[in-house]
């Protein structure tokens, strides 16, 4: 039950469409920004588009699986191989013009059956740790926060959260023994530094951060980090500086790429 009346639900095509149309700011918006400022400017004016990758659909699927439950992931998405040819016995191929027809007739997302055995796998690594499976007891799942921060009206969409833990975020990884090093990588440590800024302007204090990390590979190891609170400090002063950069990034309407400049090799 969602007990904190300013964790909103809110579909998360609704929430992405907002984003995108610059209404508010999100972590990855931010990130984009922060790595380039040409990439925002373009995501925002609609000149380039992010295409949704195989992956990226595997994942949605596996965190409303894991996450919310069997009902909320039954409700978008559907598991099926796809029709049946009578002259084979076996399902036709996806590049089929048969495929094709019966996939654009569906009103749910597919995913294939040895797609819904994988995310299976994960679904048990993470509720049979117990760590992870503590944080995920109790809270609200895919939940929205909006709020004004740093002069700028930002939302963020957590994938879980726990009103004893705090913030829970779920990740795929090829190996645990790397993480650490994906988390600098792909800048997560940002992406929760923002979370926690943005949900500390509605409950008022900062509240913990929590990684679930699970390997997309046998053995399916599950991990399970706390993000010190020095870290999401220090990550949370850079934000709050690109911040102040895309403000003048507007007033002046100039977008760098940030590699203007000559640089030198120096190292081999």
């Amino acid at each position: 039950m969602n007990k904190e009346n300013f964790i909103l639900q809110i579909p998360a095509d609704e929430y992405h469409a907002e984003t995108k149309a610059g209404k508010y700011l999100s972590s990855h918006m931010l990130g984009d920004f922060r790595n380039c400022p040409e990439l925002y400017r373009k995501k925002l004016a609609g000149e380039y588009v992010e295409p949704e990758s195989q992956a990226y659909l595997i994942g949605r699927a596996a965190h409303a699986f894991i996450l919310e439950g069997r009902l909320a992931f039954d409700s978008e998405f559907v598991v099926s191989d796809g029709p049946i040819n009578p002259k084979t016995g076996e399902c036709f191929g996806k590049a089929t013009k048969a495929y094709a027809e019966w996939q654009a007739a569906q009103d749910r997302t597919v995913i294939s059956g040895k797609d819904f055995v994988f995310i299976t796998k994960l679904l048990r690594s993470v509720w049979d740790h117990k760590e992870a499976a503590e944080l995920l007891r109790e809270g609200t799942a895919e939940g929205v926060v909006r709020a004004d921060y740093e002069g700028e009206p930002c939302q963020i969409r957590m994938d879980f959260y726990n009103p004893k833990f705090g913030i829970v975020d779920l990740k795929t990884c090829d190996d645990l023994r790397w993480f650490e090093s994906d988390f600098r990588r792909y800048g997560y440590g940002y992406q929760l530094a923002f979370y926690r800024a943005v949900l500390r302007q509605c409950c008022g204090e900062n509240r913990p951060c929590y990684v679930i990390a699970v390997e997309k590979r046998e053995p399916f190891r599950c991990g399970v980090w706390r993000i010190t609170e020095d870290l999401l400090d220090i990550a949370e002063h850079e934000n709050k500086a690109a911040i102040k950069r895309l403000h003048e990034c507007r007033r002046t309407d100039t977008w760098p790429t940030g590699f203007e400049e000559l640089r030198f090799i120096t190292n081999l």
